[in-house]
C-alpha cells in the first residue's frame, strides 16, 4: 500500500505538485542515505550523495516507471552517484591524508565503531536492511517495501545480521 501510495506522489511530483516532493523525501531519503553511505564510508560526502541523488532523480523523474519500487529506483541513482564520486576521487591528486584525515575536512575523524564493523562483517543487503531497521526507524514491513524483499526476508535477514553483528562485537571484546 505504502508503494502504491508513494507513486501516487510520484505522479504528482511528475505533474507539477512540489509539495509531494517533500513526501517522497522523507519516505526515501534514509535508505537512500544508508545505500550511499556503505559504499562511501564518510558522513558528509554521503550527505552531499543524497542531496546529488535527488537533484539528479528530479531531473530524470519520467525515466521512473510508476508500479515498480521507487526506492529502490532511488537507491540505484543514489548508488551510481556514489560510486562515480570515488572513482572521481580516486583520479584526484590528493595529500597523504592518512595521519588525519579530519584535518582536511575530507572526513570525519572517526566513524562510529559499529558502523564501522557492521560494513566489514555484513554483506550489503544486511547492512542496509540493519540500519533501516534499526538505526533508522523503519518498521520491516517498510523496509521490505523499500527493498522488494518479502517481509519474512527481511525479518530474518535482520535477526541473522543482528547475530552476526554481535558475534563480531564480542570478538572485538566490546560487549
Amino acid at each position: 500500500m505504502t508503494g502504491e501510495k508513494l507513486d501516487r506522489y510520484v505522479v504528482r511530483l511528475k505533474e507539477g505538485d512540489a509539495q509531494a516532493f517533500d513526501y517522497i523525501y522523507e519516505r526515501t531519503h534514509r535508505a537512500v542515505y544508508f545505500a550511499v553511505f556503505y559504499i562511501l564510508r564518510d558522513k558528509m560526502l554521503a550527505e552531499d550523495v543524497l542531496q546529488d541523488t535527488f537533484v539528479r532523480a528530479l531531473s530524470a523523474l519520467e525515466q521512473y516507471t510508476p508500479g515498480t519500487n521507487f526506492t529502490a529506483w532511488l537507491c540505484k541513482v543514489g548508488k551510481s552517484i556514489a560510486l562515480n564520486t570515488l572513482k572521481k576521487r580516486g583520479r584526484e591528486t590528493v595529500t597523504d591524508l592518512s595521519a588525519d584525515p579530519g584535518a582536511y575536512g575530507t572526513q570525519e575523524t572517526s566513524l562510529p565503531f559499529v558502523f564501522d564493523l557492521a560494513r566489514k562483517v555484513l554483506s550489503e543487503e544486511e547492512y542496509e536492511i540493519v540500519m533501516l531497521c534499526q538505526v533508522a526507524g523503519y518498521k520491516r514491513r517498510e523496509v521490505a517495501e523499500m527493498t522488494g524483499l518479502p517481509i519474512g526476508t527481511v525479518t530474518w535477514k535482520n535477526n541473522e545480521a543482528l547475530k552476526k553483528l554481535k558475534k563480531a562485537l564480542e570478538k572485538e571484546g566490546s560487549l
